[in-house]
């Protein structure tokens, strides 16, 4: 493990900032503890772990070269006045197999329940509730487990799901905040994200997303499933409703009642997830593992691409014996981008090792966003001049 200790002057989201950045870097966050003074001077200690110990100075140097460009561009996005902090002005010290010993039993991650405020219910499950409320004077959500309902499975449902959000931090990944584990009041308090499901968006506001839209989203979902892929997590029910928008427009990937560690084996049983977004080798109980996540990826892919409902003339039960037994698959629109497309039928592959791994999709994505962004600026600059030679036509006329 390391401790990485970052000195710097104060700013908003300063703590996120650089919590994204060492996420991205590919660093695992254990601890975050940010301190403040009153003259506007930040100092955030991060215990973080994936990562070589014999490796430190390198990744001290990626750190010092990176952490001003997040200066850099927070001051061109916001327009504000803070000043843009130099190199020599960043303190970094890196303490490497950093020795975590908790100073007491308290658990950080526990929340009175008594300190949660609900405001009003968002959803009904078939085991609890999701309700919009604050905690500290923060707008979050939370999803309570009714007592009724408090059987064996579901506390072992609920305990492996507070693991998993406790495990990762990722700016793609909506952020945990703490949980309520005492019988009978059992909830998980997440930030709350503002912007509503993919879901809703697609199928019930009727949005629809242009090709460089349809690619941002899909970056995000790339992201956030990649660092879960490298946690060894799989979600095993990705789809278009556990995806959730914040204020911003970020999407980030939500819902880990069912998400599993994968254990040493590589591979996993039972039925697990959505009909409709579920791989043939979970709907067949078959052994599987994290390429299960890529097939309903790339269902995901095709609901950003066309904005329907995956087989929406089935029933969630005759999808899914069309899907194993007869190769079904949603029909890609004429329109689609070949590498888009491409990258779909790679997605939902039957055998699981022909389909790409996330980090490998992340690139595709990233690369075909790059290729679209030059065509569209070749696109414009060519249709420049041609609307000028028409107006001056016309004034000749």
């Amino acid at each position: 493990m390391h401790e990485i200790t970052i000195s710097t002057n104060d700013k908003p989201k300063l703590l996120s900032q650089l919590t994204s950045l060492l996420s991205e870097i590919g660093l695992n966050i254990q601890e975050a503890h940010a301190f403040s003074t009153v003259d506007s001077y930040s100092l955030d200690v991060f215990v973080v772990n994936n990562w070589e110990p014999e490796d430190t100075e390198r990744l001290r140097s990626m750190l010092v070269k990176e952490i001003p460009k997040i200066e850099k561009k927070a001051q061109s996005e916001s327009h504000a006045v803070y000043p843009v902090v130099e190199q020599d002005q960043i303190g970094i010290s890196l303490v490497s197999n950093h020795m975590n010993i908790p100073a007491d039993s308290i658990d950080v991650w526990e929340i009175d329940a008594y300190q949660l405020l609900f405001e009003k219910k968002i959803a009904t499950g078939s085991s609890g509730d999701l309700y919009k409320g604050t905690f500290c004077s923060q707008d979050v959500a939370i999803k309570v487990l009714r007592g009724e309902h408090l059987d064996d499975k579901l506390q072992r449902e609920f305990s492996q799901e507070v693991l998993i959000m406790r495990k990762v931090r990722h700016k793609n990944i909506v952020q945990f905040i703490g949980s309520c584990t005492r019988p009978p009041s059992l909830c998980i308090v997440t930030e709350f994200m503002s912007g509503g499901s993919m879901y809703d968006f697609l199928h019930k506001q009727k949005g629809s997303l242009n090709l460089q839209s349809l690619l941002r989203v899909a970056i995000d979902v790339s992201k956030g499933m990649n660092c879960l892929h490298q946690n060894h997590i799989i979600h095993r029910d990705l789809k278009s409703a556990n995806l959730l928008m914040d204020e911003n427009g970020v999407v980030k990937v939500a819902d880990f009642g069912v998400a599993r560690v994968q254990d040493q084996t590589g591979v996993m049983t039972a039925e697990t997830g959505t009909y409709r977004w579920m791989a043939p080798e979970v709907i067949d109980h078959e052994l599987y593992d994290h390429k299960a996540d890529v097939f309903s990826f790339g269902i995901v892919l095709w609901e950003l691409l066309t904005g329907e409902l995956p087989y929406e003339h089935l029933s969630p039960l005759q999808a899914a014996v069309g899907v194993l037994q007869q190769g079904l698959r949603p029909s890609i629109p004429s329109h689609s981008h070949p590498e888009l497309a491409d990258l779909l039928k790679r997605c939902w592959q039957r055998e699981p090792f022909l389909r790409p791994e996330f980090s490998e999709i992340l690139e595709l994505l990233q690369q075909l966003e790059r290729t679209v962004a030059d065509e569209r600026d070749d696109k414009q600059k060519g249709k420049s001049p041609r609307r000028a030679v028409t107006t001056i036509r016309r004034e000749r006329r």
